[in-house]
């Protein structure tokens, strides 16, 4: 109920253009509105909108593992409940929609975001927040709260259904379920990523390992398709190729067994193919048998239909963009979204539907009719064929609302862009065709298939002609590569013609000896419909169906969980392949030697999506559920926290390298590569290494180098104590304490020659070029790039210049040739691995020569801005002024001496500050200029962070400490002035 003076509804969308297509939907029956800065407003409805998700769950602060120490005695966090915080990005938003929320007059609530799970949590959230928590528990603000259930955005459905809006009862299941979802990742994916993380940093250090239920089942996929790569092994076959003589002409064909059968089960050898031989005798003796002899034919021809493929929903079109493209998923999305958002060309991309409502017919007419007389030459005529032929008709294969979920399939929008990137023309054009070619009639074939047979051998040749392309003319060229089960030749293939009873001759044959391959790699486009596809790896049938529509993660959020496994280094991309790294399979070593390898199968979301659905419908309590989901968390914990084994079970490998110790066996274990004696079974001498020395995992050719040259780098992605990237080489030194060899990290200290004299040698060294500052030659030494004349040598033993540059400047590695073209031309590429030590975040900058400051420095790109200069009225010309007065202005406008700082108007500086700036009294700003004049002098602005400024000797008297912020400067200042 209202409360007495409570006379508007407040309307809650999700995004703000969901909001705009409310208001214009209501203003015929419900009035005109008003629009301001946050809201739309007539007498019965305010309107406004998320962008989002606003706000998020986190532990209260005293459950808070994030800043804690990460180790077992945290563990497991259970917070009896969780607290809502705003997202940064969104607060404003956030503040203005609870205010609207709260206002007096708004007496009830419509929750207008998506349809579905998200978009019920979006809106539950943000009330939620507006009412506060009371007594460990959030209230809500006690407004009555009712749904607004849309499929279609049409005006017609969105009024619809303001007059079938759904109560806040009828929500509460799928309200539970979204919130419990949310919880469960939370819990699941803090406690996991602590535990293993404990787990694997108990040698010291921090190696910090990730887990996820989405993220950990997407990484299991890979891992597991490397292993079966690994274990290939490949076989020898053959396969026989005969050329045929017809009257009319030449035709192949291909020798096949028609009694075979393909087989099944789990144990079915997959490589076993009908026209696979697998005795090279038997092959030959094939090929004896046939050759010049005459052959009887039979043909069946028979013509088929290949429809179009579906609208596209966010993943089809992310994997077709990384088939055709080379598009990342991430990369994908980013256009779809600047081509929603920015350039309004395209619907929502972060769908799942490939389907449109079914009162769309309407909007898809007049987008035809946008582009044929959009001007797109390329685009508009098949738009103008399709509305000439009346293609576009009702059809369930299009238009579906049982197949439209939050949102309806991405197509064009009413808009024709303009001023669009190549890679969004060619993401845009992608759509727009799929779109044309969904309503063409479907492309026709004639298939021919032609056997024939030699004494009792048979070979089949097939033939695919292309009859009337339909959809296929939308792509032109590019139709061919949309040809289901397309070999070669049948793009095409039209074969000789051969007479009824015709006989026909074996005019050549031959075996050609072939290997089995393993299965191909995952790119991103056949990981991204593996993730999809998931349900159909889980084997229980309640679990599977309940996959069926979700698979792993969603189309919004698989891009991100992809490159999040790249981040983190568990995988890695070379060209279109995903490979994963030595960190991905120690962790699924581990997640099987723990017993906890749940996390890594797909039958944990197959599960919860499970229990949700039966929440959502009533049949399971929000209790119940995650009183589960505690226990295994607690489960997972335990078993990590108790695990007392020495090393865990699995697939290690053996170096082929010697110990550079003993001369025995090298071999792998969960932790180390360890000396395993001569016989490789026995303790060895004692000689050992981690694994993943600072959190990052060597791969085995790596160890192999190491234990082979004793030293390797610079290497990535090594983490410090706190979780700091950096950069790093490594050597085996030999320690006469423990009488072994030991890794130690090889930053480059090459400060030592300097302070003991000891004399470099450069003979066997390439120069790099010629030094900038003496002309000296340039060589690599230790971690820089050095002048032979800033280190002491036989030829000059005191040093005379001090020219150095870093071989890794933050976390980037400088390449010898790019430090020679630095030399050469004073700059080098583009580099684009740095990484901020303020913010953390990669940049791109070149290195470049700063002749003034006397060192390297960096120099950023040049872009042009993406606004045009602001245009400005040209203003007339003033009158000319009578000489007196002008000069009178021209006196007024003179500006005033400065005022000179004499004794009484200003300060002494302390002897400190004098050293720096000189003698005799000073005002603030003068002292403030003086610094400033002598720092960048000196060139003590930091080159990474030009807010901070480096003390040198002088200026450490000053400052008080070894460097401060620029904004730090005027309050010290202060502190030297009597």
């Amino acid at each position: 109920m209202k409360t007495p003076g409570s006379t508007k509804t407040l309307v809650i969308a999700e995004k703000p253009s969901v909001a705009q297509d409310i208001v214009r939907a209501l203003t015929p029956v419900a009035g005109k509105f008003d629009k301001h800065e946050d809201h739309f407003e007539n007498e019965q409805y305010v309107v406004t909108s998320a962008v989002g998700h606003l706000v998020e769950i986190a532990a209260p602060e005293q459950f808070d593992v994030k800043r804690g120490k990460w180790s077992f005695a945290h563990l497991p966090v259970l917070p009896p409940y969780f607290e809502l915080k705003p997202i940064d990005k969104a607060k404003s938003r956030l503040n203005a929609v609870v205010k609207l929320a709260k206002r007096k007059d708004v007496g009830t609530l419509i929750n207008a975001c998506d349809a579905g799970r998200e978009g019920e949590l979006i809106f539950r959230l943000i009330e939620q927040y507006a009412g506060g928590l009371k007594n460990g528990q959030y209230q809500g603000l006690g407004k009555p709260v009712q749904r607004l259930w849309l499929q279609s955005m049409t005006p017609a459905a969105i009024r619809e259904g303001f007059e079938q809006l759904r109560s806040d009862a009828q929500m509460r299941g799928l309200a539970d379920a979204a919130r419990s979802r949310s919880e469960a990742d939370w819990l699941v994916g803090i406690n996991g990523t602590r535990a293993m993380t404990a787990f694997n940093s108990r040698d010291g250090g921090f190696f910090l390992t990730t887990v996820g239920r989405v993220q950990t089942p997407t990484l299991s996929i890979v891992v597991e398709r490397e292993e079966k790569i690994r274990a290939h092994k490949a076989r020898d076959y053959w396969e026989i190729h005969a050329s045929f003589l017809a009257e009319a002409g030449e035709y192949p064909g291909k020798w096949f067994d028609p009694d075979f059968k393909k087989p099944t089960g789990d144990d079915a050898d997959a490589d076993l193919r009908a026209d696979r031989l697998w005795d090279h005798r038997e092959a030959l003796a094939i090929v004896e048998a046939v050759r010049g002899k005459a052959a009887s034919v039979t043909e069946e021809r028979k013509p088929t239909t290949q429809a179009s493929g579906l609208l596209y929903d966010l993943t089809s079109l992310q994997r077709e963009a990384n088939g055709r493209f080379g598009f990342s998923a991430k990369t994908t999305l980013q256009l779809a979204q600047s081509l929603y958002e920015r350039h309004k060309a395209l619907t929502y991309p972060r769908t799942d539907s490939r389907a449109l409502p079914e009162d769309y017919l309407p909007t898809v007419k007049q987008t035809f009719e946008m582009l044929a007389d959009s001007g797109m030459k390329h685009l508009a005529p098949f738009a103008l064929t399709a509305l000439n032929n009346n293609y576009i008709r009702p059809s369930k294969r299009v238009f579906d609302n049982s197949k439209v979920s939050d949102h309806f399939a991405i197509i064009p929008t009413l808009q024709a862009p303009s001023g669009l990137s190549d890679a969004e023309q060619k993401l845009y054009d992608l759509v727009v065709r799929r779109f044309l070619a969904v309503f063409f009639p479907s492309a026709e074939f004639m298939v021919t298939t032609r056997i024939s047979k030699v004494l009792n051998h048979h070979f089949k040749t097939e033939g695919k002609v292309l009859v009337k392309p339909g959809w296929m003319a939308v792509y032109g060229k590019e139709a061919a590569e949309d040809v289901v089960d397309a070999k070669d030749g049948d793009k095409g293939q039209n074969l000789v013609p051969v007479r009824d009873g015709e006989t026909v001759r074996t005019e050549s044959v031959e075996a050609k000896g072939l290997k089995t391959r393993p299965p191909a790699r995952y790119s991103e486009a056949t990981l991204l419909g593996a993730m999809e596809g998931a349900g159909k790896l889980v084997d229980d049938d309640e679990l599977r169906e309940a996959m069926q529509e979700k698979g792993l993660g969603t189309p919004a959020t698989r891009a991100a969980i992809i490159e999040g496994l790249l981040t983190e280094k568990y995988m890695l991309r070379e060209g279109r392949e995903i490979i994963p790294t030595a960190k991905a399979f120690q962790l699924m070593t581990l997640l099987r030697g723990l017993e906890v390898e749940e996390l890594s199968r797909p039958e944990l979301t197959g599960e919860w999506e499970y229990k949700l659905a039966q929440m959502e419908q009533g049949k399971l309590s929000r209790e119940a559920f995650m009183a589960d989901i505690a226990a295994m968390t607690e489960r997972l914990v335990k078993k990590a926290k108790e695990y007392d084994r020495d090393t865990v079970p699995g697939n290690y490998a053996t170096l082929q390298s010697p110990c550079p110790n003993c001369g025995g066996v090298v071999k792998e274990n969960y932790r180390r590569y360890a000396c395993t004696g001569a016989d490789g079974s026995s303790e060895g001498c004692g000689f050992s290494f981690t694994k993943s020395p600072a959190g990052r995992t060597f791969e085995i050719d790596e160890a192999e180098a190491f234990v082979r040259d004793r030293h390797i780098g610079p290497l990535e992605g090594f983490r410090s104590k706190a979780g700091w990237p950096f950069v790093a080489e490594m050597v085996l030194k030999f320690s006469d304490e423990d009488r072994n060899w030991k890794l130690e990290f090889d930053f480059g200290d090459d400060k030592r020659e300097e302070e003991t004299g000891e004399l470099v040698e450069f003979t066997a060294s390439e120069s790099l070029g010629a030094c900038p500052k003496c002309g000296g030659a340039v060589h690599e030494h230790g971690a820089n790039y050095v002048c032979e004349r800033a280190v002491p040598t036989a030829q000059q033993p005191t040093p005379s210049c001090d020219f150095k540059s870093g071989k890794v400047i933050l976390q980037q590695p400088v390449a010898r040739e790019q430090m020679s073209k630095l030399l050469a031309t004073g700059k080098t590429d583009l580099l684009d691995k740095f990484v901020s030590m303020r913010t953390r975040r990669a940049f791109k900058a070149f290195l470049a020569w700063d002749k003034e400051a006397g060192k390297v420095n960096f120099e950023f790109e040049q872009r042009e801005s993406k606004y045009p200069p602001r245009k400005t009225a040209a203003r007339p010309a003033a009158k000319a002024a009578p000489a007196k007065k002008a000069a009178a202005a021209k006196k007024a406008a003179a500006p005033k001496a400065p005022r000179k700082t004499t004794a009484a108007t200003g300060k002494q500086p302390s002897a400190a500050l004098a050293a720096v700036i000189g003698e005799g009294p000073v005002s603030r700003p003068e002292v403030v200029k003086k610094l400033w004049d002598y720092i960048k002098a000196n060139g003590l602005q930091d080159a990474a962070d030009k807010r901070r400024i480096n003390a040198d000797a002088k200026l450490r008297p000053v400052f008080g400490k070894d460097a401060v912020t620029m904004f730090e400067i005027a309050g010290l200042v202060g502190q030297h002035l009597e």
